[in-house]
């Protein structure tokens, strides 16, 4: 049985896997079909819809939302506020072969907190995806992405800026811009984006 935080009982749908050494924090919600095997982390108050495969050693931060059909490999890691679309991909391997062992070459995947995820686009490993950064449906993601970057795409190119909240960031002369869904400003400078509130 999985060790589970005891502040919250975590929801265990019947049908799904959860090995004995993984962690599940309080208030989370494992669903059809899953497996969570031994060693993984998932945090307080996060769900892993039908179907979704978690690796030894993977952690997923607290608040994450893991649409149906997600497979999370060795190597991923996930932090606290982030959505991953249905049927999104991960690897960990550039040139995997059925017959050569490549465990030893696993890349590492960080998705940073608050980044989003569309349905079906593609992580390949080694990539870091920076906070609050949304990628599109369907997006071929092959290099890092900056903190609040829209990107979209086969390869996945810049679209331009998101705000936490999830709306198109239009910047003035000055690199400033104002979140249409909160008020909240951003400052554009060098390529980068900042909130300042």
């Amino acid at each position: 049985m999985a060790q589970l935080d005891d502040s919250t009982a975590a929801f265990i749908h019947p049908t799904a896997v959860v090995d004995a050494g993984a962690l599940i924090g309080a208030g989370a919600r494992i669903w059809h079909f899953c497996h969570v095997m031994d060693g993984a982390v998932i945090g307080e108050a996060t769900s892993l819809g039908q179907n979704c495969f978690v690796a030894a050693g993977v952690r997923v931060g607290a608040r994450v939302k893991v649409q149906n059909n997600v497979s999370l490999y060795e190597g991923v890691e996930i932090e606290d506020d982030v959505f991953v679309g249905p049927s999104a991909v991960f690897t960990n391997v550039m040139n995997p072969r059925a017959a050569v062992s490549r465990r030893s070459e696993y890349r590492p995947t960080r998705v940073r907190r608050g980044a989003t995820i569309g349905a079906n686009a593609t992580i390949l490993p080694g990539v870091t995806l920076g906070e609050h950064c949304f990628v599109g449906a369907g997006a071929l993601v092959r290099h890092d992405v900056a903190a609040y970057a829209l990107v979209g795409g086969v390869p996945a190119r810049q679209l331009g800026w998101m705000s936490r909240h999830g709306s198109r960031l239009e910047f003035d002369a000055e690199g400033l811009a104002v979140c249409p869904g909160t008020g909240a400003r951003y400052r554009l400078a060098g390529g980068r984006v900042e909130w300042i509130g």
